[in-house]
């Protein structure tokens, strides 16, 4: 079923590819020994990812320059499967979506060639701006086309692009004018806005594939920095040292002792978090007046402000987070922590106190809020999320035709608690199995309002915060971090999503067994992310690929032949 599903995602993206080609055109690999302890795989599909918005980003930051604005709208991103790093290669392309990108490509285009920034981000200067200059424009793509497209141009393109630039000089008369035509023009190509990761026949295995070069440096790239192949990466990618082990262990470590590694890492966890949903959260001003639009960004960014300082800075065990007492806090969430702020513009480096009930990222803000409803909490939110999130484990979505009048916080002024309206409601046969999984672990956290501050109270009675988690009994928050911190399946968990998230699709064939070792790798490193991760970046699964089918390669031949010019 999901080989069904990628393949026709795959042929969604295509006809996207067909009408950006469209627009466009209006727009004017020596093998080393490897670890014997990483098993063999066959490996998966190579899917087509669309670029997030995370991802365009920090691709026209890298290229060009952190500040060049980007005015066009992106489209909500699909999460398919827990991750939106999944869903990339699944959600087609609306024609909304192509005209946002084509006013993005615009308005870059017209930043690089302005005055301000020409003499720095153009690679040369035409002898005067009133008459073409073939070869500064040659220049110019030859410069960019290969950062932009992650391989080197066809000669085709080459001169399709400085056609293009002419073209725009001779409608407009100015050459910068024309260069921005070409610029833009890239911007609105498949090989910009998706990931396309190309196959050939592997030639130390007869009869088998394997990515090449500049998909190769594309995946490595995107994985540990986020973005597109810096010049150094697309150099080795060129030299075929990507095929060696020491080559690619050389260029993986290069990047992760980058800046743009902890993008990387925050942008994993801004997906696995599923932070995205902030944009849906509203609570009652009357219940919750500590929070506001400006409490809901700082909680984001403090959980991921504690999520890079624990394992990348500190380089602790990844289960440290359900259970550390670190954080970082700004005066606006001061106000819903009940903390003092001496800081009035930024960030502060603090303990929670003991008595506040705080432990852990999950009594951060980001998600007790996020799990919670306008105006109470969520028991069961709380408890779904720990379980699908933290855990891997899906839990189905209520029936229909459920009846939720128990749990009406209004209408059972008999039932104060949390705890007592949902064991109302679990007396519903077609509810007592999921609130059975859910309700136990979310329970421990009434402690914290629909808002996330802290109370020992509702409505006048007192909670109870006792708790359990598959057989192991514990009372409050920092009890249920506890429990999370020992549990096995949590440490798998994320092993799954950082290995899902990597290469862009679902766990297949023989790749489990590759994964039940990067359990066991993970385990005797100490649970640290960044060995996890350079683990899998250095290893030959994460580049395995399967045979394409037929068809697709007849697509993907199609294509070629339209990119280089020849007919089909």
């Amino acid at each position: 079923m999901m080989m069904k599903s990628m393949t026709n995602s795959i042929r969604t993206h295509r006809k996207s590819v067909a009408l950006l080609l469209a627009i466009g055109g209006a727009a004017l690999v020596q093998t080393a020994a490897w670890s014997a302890k990483e098993p063999e795989v066959a490996g998966g599909p190579t899917p087509t990812r669309r670029l997030t918005e995370a991802q365009y980003r920090a691709t026209v930051a890298d290229i060009f320059a952190p500040d060049i604005p980007i005015v066009g709208r992106f489209e909500r991103e699909l999460r398919t499967n827990g991750l939106v790093a999944i869903g990339t290669s699944e959600a087609g392309m609306s024609a909304f979506a192509v005209e946002q990108y084509d006013a993005s490509a615009r308005g870059i285009a017209a930043e690089v060639v302005s005055k301000q920034r020409r003499d720095k981000l153009m690679p040369c200067q035409p002898k005067s701006e009133t008459e073409f200059d073939k070869a500064c424009a040659k220049q110019v793509v030859d410069h960019y086309g290969p950062v932009l497209f992650r391989r080197p141009l066809t000669a085709q393109e080459t001169k399709r692009f400085v056609d293009t630039a002419q073209m725009g000089f001779q409608r407009l008369n100015n050459f910068y004018d024309g260069i921005q035509f070409a610029l833009a023009g890239m911007m609105v190509q498949p090989d910009f806005l998706l990931r396309i990761e190309r196959v050939e026949a592997d030639p130390k295995q007869a009869g088998q594939f394997r990515l090449d070069a500049y998909s190769k440096a594309t995946r490595l790239s995107y994985f540990l920095t986020n973005s597109t192949p810096d010049r150094e990466l697309l150099r080795a990618a060129k030299a075929g040292e990507l095929e060696t082990e020491a080559g690619l262990a050389r260029q993986a470590d290069r990047l992760m002792a980058s800046p743009q590694y902890e993008r990387a890492v925050r942008a994993f966890f801004e997906d696995m978090l599923q932070f995205e949903m902030f944009e849906d959260v509203s609570k009652d001003p009357v219940i919750y007046p500590a929070y506001n639009s400006v409490v809901a960004a700082d909680a984001q960014e403090q959980t991921l402000r504690t999520i890079t300082d624990q394992l990348l800075t500190k380089k602790a065990d990844y289960r440290d987070l359900f259970t550390t007492q670190s954080t970082f806090v700004t005066r606006a969430l001061g106000r819903v922590y009940k903390l003092p702020v001496a800081t009035r513009n930024g960030w502060e480096s603090t303990q929670y106190p003991a008595e506040t009930g705080h432990s852990g990222i999950l009594t951060n803000v980001s998600f007790l809020a996020l799990y919670s409803h306008p105006g109470r909490s969520s028991a069961t939110l709380r408890g779904r999320a720990v379980r699908e999130i933290f855990m891997c484990q899906n839990v189905p979505d209520p029936p229909a035709d459920v009846n939720f009048s128990a749990v009406d916080l209004d209408s059972n002024a008999n039932m104060p608690t949390a705890r007592q309206r949902l064991t109302a409601h679990r007396t519903q046969p077609v509810c007592a199995g999921c609130h059975t999984i859910m309700d136990p672990i979310g329970l421990t956290l009434e402690n914290f309002d629909g808002a996330g501050s802290f109370r020992t109270h509702e409505s006048g009675a007192l909670i109870d915060v006792s708790g359990s988690l598959d057989g192991v009994e514990f009372s409050t928050a920092q009890g249920l971090g506890k429990a999370l911190h020992n549990n096995p399946a949590v440490p798998r968990c994320l092993v799954d999503k950082v290995y899902r998230s990597a290469v862009g699709r679902n766990t297949t064939g023989d790749e489990y067994k590759y994964v039940s070792e990067l359990n066991k790798t993970f385990a005797a490193n100490g649970y640290r992310v960044p060995d996890l991760m350079r683990t899998i970046a250095v290893g030959r699964s994460f580049y395995a690929v399967a045979a394409p089918a037929k068809d697709d390669v007849v697509a993907e031949g199609a294509v070629t032949q339209k990119r280089n010019g020849s007919k089909t």
